[in-house]
């Protein structure tokens, strides 16, 4: 069975991963990987630079003028913490795997890695292309404050390959929103709940938020040929005698494996409650059908209150966390990516996904023209369990991933 030593001889894109998945760099921390970037790129002669917040920028001239530069983006943060990464191949010999003790970090290295290979590779190569730039950012899985540091007025491409997804020949055109929700419900008049149980004024505000929510949509919204374009879930309830526990337990420090079982027996039932909140999460790559549900909440929420007036008052907040990265009428870069995949045998899988990612960032900016850019969501590898100690690559897979990039990268200069 090949060994990990073994394979990364025969293959400079894997000894490129395991160098670069070997140093930790958890977000805010990717000081040591982005410098290992800056020193491959520059020793072999490509034009590589560190921005101000530590974000790596990188480009190659174009050998045609007449065609048009090509920009790969990726991550070097990785969930995970500062411990050593100890890489090695999976018992069945299919996988790049760690000793389970940590995270891989596949996220995104297989992304930088590639980008860098291919960023080799042409410097040695005499194709006629418009010119490749390369972007490696800090802090994507956290707060994504590298992407919003970047200068984009200072990038030549219109088109924008970002090497973040988790399964080979995946080309994905859109990705949805985040908004956060907030459904709040005030019941104006609390009391005893036994001695004020019977007068008919004293409504509790978390029966009332259970109407509203059985009014308002859970689950899938919308959906289109490429997947769910839009969504709606409830992520917590929080009502009635909680407060008294909960304070309890940041005062004292009370640590249980159970803190729902323990707040709900720990609650007061003998209060007539006011007070009643509800959070959501909403997703769309559809602006306009995530503003048509909020609209239908809305609409609800009116027909609540006029039904409770003087008794009950509710309202729903809802605070744009991440904008939509909505499908471009362009469709060059996905008829390129079926193309690629006819060459090198993958199946490619064009869809939107119902996440965040950097490409809803290029998609509200602009580049050194003044043109949006035009991103997409690129997979080369297929990554499992990511984000956990059993994390793992399909070698096989990113290989052939590889190929397929490559392949994009020649039709788009053909």
């Amino acid at each position: 069975m090949t060994d990990i030593n073994t394979l990364r001889k025969e293959h400079n894109l894997i000894d490129i991963f395991c160098t670069l998945a070997e140093i930790p760099s958890p977000s805010g921390k990717e000081d040591k990987v982005a410098d290992k970037i800056v020193e491959i790129l520059s020793s072999n002669g490509i034009n590589v630079y560190k921005d101000s917040f530590g974000n790596v920028i990188a480009s190659i001239e174009p050998t045609d003028s007449s065609k048009k530069p090509l920009l790969l983006s990726s991550h070097m943060d990785v969930v995970g913490d500062a411990s050593p990464v100890n890489i090695r191949i999976s018992d069945d010999g299919k996988f790049i795997e760690t000793d389970k003790t940590r995270t891989l970090g596949s996220d995104d290295k297989t992304g930088d890695a590639a980008a860098i290979k291919l960023a080799l590779e042409i410097t040695k190569s005499d194709v006629k292309h418009g010119g490749l730039e390369l972007v490696f950012t800090k802090d994507e899985e956290q707060t994504m404050t590298g992407i919003n540091h970047v200068e984009f007025n200072k990038l030549n491409s219109e088109y924008v390959l970002v090497l973040d997804a988790d399964k080979m020949g995946q080309v994905q055109i859109s990705g949805a929103s985040y908004t956060n929700g907030t459904l709040v419900v005030n019941a104006l008049k609390g009391g005893h709940s036994g001695i004020d149980i019977g007068d008919k004024t004293r409504l509790n505000a978390v029966k009332l938020i259970c109407e509203l929510i059985n009014e308002i949509p859970q689950g899938e919204y919308k959906r289109d040929d490429f997947g769910t374009v839009t969504s709606i879930n409830i992520g917590s309830l929080i009502g009635g005698g909680v407060e008294a526990v909960i304070q309890r337990i940041a005062q004292d420090g009370i640590k249980t494996d159970g803190y729902i079982d323990y707040v709900a027996e720990n609650s007061m039932t003998n209060i007539i409650n006011t007070k009643a909140v509800a959070k959501y999460s909403i997703r769309s790559s559809e602006e306009a059908n995530e503003q048509q549900l909020i609209e239908e909440i809305k609409a609800i929420v009116e027909k609540f209150n006029k039904k409770y007036e003087g008794l009950a008052q509710a309202e729903f907040i809802a605070k744009s966390k991440m904008k939509a990265f909505e499908k471009s009428g362009d469709e060059t870069i996905q008829k390129i990516g079926l193309e690629a995949g006819k060459k090198t045998g993958i199946d490619v899988e064009v869809s939107s996904f119902h996440a965040g990612a950097e490409t809803h960032i290029y998609a509200h900016k602009t580049n050194k023209y003044g043109k949006v850019f035009k991103p997409y969501l690129i997979g080369l590898a297929d990554i499992y369990n990511m984000h956990s100690s059993d994390e793992k690559v399909d070698y096989a897979s990113y290989l052939k991933g590889y190929e397929f990039l490559r392949e994009i990268f020649f039709i788009y200069n053909s």
